[in-house]
């Protein structure tokens, strides 16, 4: 199928074919970061800027290393040091980016439905790099991506996200892209954090740690999003990584060729301890090297780029 987007909001508008199609792409640039030149022309001409309202390490540095190594101009945008701080709306600023030929406009921002707001009257391209608790695109798409680099497949296999279930963009997009793809996907932790609502999209939910690490194939870990909490969630640290922290003893208990996932950053000794987090069944690391590859698959794609193939003469 070929690439008809404009923009990339969520996961959840988006069908198995089209996610595949970012997958195969991303695969395609992964190759051409193993060349000695890492650069490709794809992007040559176009301006690229990184609206990031929100902290950010991975997402922020990985699309600008993206669009840098496509050839594009790359803008970081620095909301510290601009009129954001003399009250400036965001509409306001992001035509403002427009009117000085911006291409493709990556932002993230605290307020969930951003993205979808600026794609309503921006030509250029918008990416959502994560708005609100709502969804994080890319990051399900780099998830899908590393679980298939580890298990040659998606459809069949056991998922569980363990954690911050209810205020992580991070495990709504993961939810719709592995469903979409075939998984079977179980949420575990607290109960004020993993309500039964979720079932609706197709989830088992369990706040029984050994049961739900039991049969997985892959182990998604989620900080506790302590920033979008309006209220106390739970006793406390101490009670919570007693009761769903991964270690050493309750890794002892999972499949021998489980995966340990998790998109960073990491709180070590809370939902992880550094053992594991660091030992020889983590791919966090690899999911950062795949990142890059998905968002260069992702710049590619909505600006006219259209197969895997194409990506592999350029």
């Amino acid at each position: 199928m070929n690439w008809t987007r404009h923009h990339l909001l969520d996961i959840e508008s988006l069908n198995a074919e089209e996610i595949q199609l970012v997958l195969s792409t991303a695969r395609a640039f992964k190759a051409v970061g193993e060349r000695a030149i890492k650069k490709v022309p794809a992007l040559r001409g176009k301006t690229v800027v990184n609206l990031f309202v929100e902290p950010s390490t991975r997402t922020r540095t990985s699309f600008e290393l993206a669009a840098i190594r496509l050839s594009a101009d790359v803008i970081n945008f620095s909301t510290e040091a601009s009129s954001f701080k003399k009250g400036e709306t965001l509409r306001d600023t992001a035509r403002n980016l427009e009117a000085l030929n911006a291409d493709v406009i990556i932002i993230r921002h605290s307020s969930a439905g951003a993205p979808h707001f600026l794609a309503r009257f921006l030509r250029a391209s918008v990416i959502n790099a994560g708005d609100g608790a709502h969804e994080h695109p890319t990051q399900a798409l780099l998830d899908a991506f590393t679980i298939l680099e580890k298990k040659g497949r998606i459809a069949g296999l056991n998922v569980t996200i363990l954690g911050d279930i209810l205020y992580s963009r991070v495990a709504r997009s993961d939810i719709w892209a592995l469903t979409k793809l075939g998984a079977k996907v179980t949420l575990c932790g607290p109960p004020t954090l993993v309500p039964r609502v979720f079932e609706a999209m197709g989830c088992r939910v369990t706040h029984n740690l050994e049961e739900a690490i039991a049969d997985a194939d892959i182990i998604n870990l989620l900080r506790i999003q302590h920033e979008r909490q309006r209220k106390t969630m739970f006793p406390s640290l101490h009670e919570y990584t007693s009761l769903y922290g991964l270690n050493r003893a309750r890794l002892a208990q999972t499949k021998p060729d489980v995966v340990l996932m998790h998109p960073g950053p990491i709180n070590r000794g809370v939902e992880i301890d550094s053992e594991t987090a660091d030992g020889e069944r983590s791919v966090i690391l690899e999911q950062v090297t795949n990142g890059l590859a998905v968002r260069m698959a992702v710049l590619f794609l909505i600006n006219g780029g259209q197969s895997p193939e194409e990506t592999a003469a350029v």
